[in-house]
């Protein structure tokens, strides 16, 4: 995980709200179906999350989302 301290990471709403879905298990189809999306546009949201974060996959992802209180009931 990265050094950045989670609470200054500047997430767009849109992101937050992927964060979200993933600390609830969702896949990308799920995803986009819940956002109106493509899971095109929904893994470009996580490649900008893993960018901005420097984590490497879902697991590292949805942890951090629980940190940021993204988990379920968001």
């Amino acid at each position: 995980m990265s050094a950045t301290d989670p609470s200054a990471l500047a997430l767009s709403p849109r992101e937050e709200e992927v964060l979200a879905h993933l600390a609830q298990g969702c896949t990308y189809r799920i995803i986009a179906r819940r956002m109106g999306l493509s899971p095109h546009t929904v893994d470009t949201y996580v490649r900008r999350l893993r960018g901005k974060t420097g984590l490497v996959n879902r697991i590292q992802l949805a942890h951090l989302a629980f940190q940021l209180g993204y988990g379920p009931g968001y």
